[in-house]
């Protein structure tokens, strides 16, 4: 466990990362993700971006999906060599073949510290496809409850 610093509490240690849910995904980049002068690539944080926001959008799809449109993607502030991003991805719309995903992005830095600052944000939309990899129907809500009810069964 490691230990907490002077003057704060543990959940101090947290502040700043949204309450009450758990991150899509978490990840550290390492100096291979960066330029010489440790700024992360872009290109990197998108690539990690769309991983976050296929894990609900597979859920939701009930299968596979696939990027069709990146809507809007906002850098607010650089990301370092060893910050911690925490990626929270939520489903905002449903279509027929498709599902539109926000992801944000916090880094936590000087952990320390518990300096966690927001440095992302994007939109983006996926087609639920078959194996074909061709659109397919994204079945609804009410079919995959059921369907996750009789399994526990």
């Amino acid at each position: 466990m490691t230990p907490t610093p002077k003057n704060k509490t543990p959940t101090a240690i947290y502040q700043g990362l949204p309450p009450g849910i758990m991150p899509t995904l978490r990840v550290m980049p390492i100096p291979s993700d960066a330029n010489i002068h440790g700024d992360v690539f872009g290109g990197w944080i998108m690539a990690q971006v769309d991983i976050a926001g296929a894990i609900p959008a597979t859920r939701r799809a009930n299968g596979r999906v696939a990027t069709i449109a990146v809507n809007s993607f906002l850098f607010k502030h650089p990301v370092f060599v060893g910050d911690l991003l925490s990626f929270y991805a939520e489903v905002v719309k449903v279509g027929i073949t498709s599902v539109t995903v926000n992801v944000e992005v916090y880094a936590e830095r000087n952990r320390l510290e518990a300096e966690t600052v927001k440095v992302t944000e994007a939109t983006l939309t996926y087609v639920a496809t078959g194996e074909d990899r061709k659109p397919r129907p994204i079945p609804p809500l009410e079919s995959l409850t059921k369907a996750g009810a009789d399994a526990d069964i």
